[in-house]
């Protein structure tokens, strides 16, 4: 089961990035009974970081490097989609790569949101704004979405154990039943 952790933060080596990694490594050892499988040199997911191909997103013409990473969402299985929180909901660069899929591009696939947020009063964006535009292209959006506020990255990895706990088997069952939306 190949597991994708699309990261739409525009900063290189952001925390955003720290957090899908830790989230895409506990979903894929839960997904795949604990053992790691050989991508990315030994770890059971991969990863697209939008943040060198912002500048191709809006250009015209297409971009060796947007298809690439278009081609790696369309085929995961399991698709960890993280942003930082701006302006209270993710990232204007994730909606623009986004927007380039196709209608029900994610549809047999589970989509499990993370913000990465400064302030508690943002945790509701991932179920307010994050899991509609996922249930649109046609995931399987298992809850709860994961909020990690920036204090409880000291924490990370009994932050994002806890969630892949709960929502593991839920995208596991739903990638079984090949459920819809």
């Amino acid at each position: 089961m190949s597991v994708v952790a699309l990261v739409g933060n525009p900063r290189e080596g952001s925390r955003t990035l720290t957090v899908a990694v830790e989230a895409a490594r506990a979903i894929g050892r839960r997904l795949n009974g604990g053992e790691a499988y050989e991508l990315n040199g030994g770890e059971p997911y991969e990863v697209v970081d939008l943040a060198a191909l912002g500048p191709h997103l809006l250009a015209p013409g297409a971009s060796a490097g947007v298809e690439v990473a278009l081609e790696l969402v369309a085929e995961a299985s399991v698709l960890v989609v993280a942003s930082p929180t701006y302006k209270g909901t993710y990232t204007g660069l994730l909606k623009a790569f986004l927007d380039r899929l196709p209608p029900r591009a994610l549809a047999g696939k589970a989509a499990l949101p993370l913000l990465v947020m400064g302030d508690a009063k943002h945790a509701l964006a991932v179920e307010v704004h994050l899991r509609p535009l996922l249930v649109e292209l046609g995931a399987t959006v298992p809850t709860p979405g994961l909020a990690v506020l920036e204090s409880e990255l000291p924490r990370l990895e009994e932050v994002v154990g806890a969630w892949a706990a709960t929502v593991a088997p839920q995208a596991a069952g739903a990638l079984q039943d090949g459920v819809p939306g």
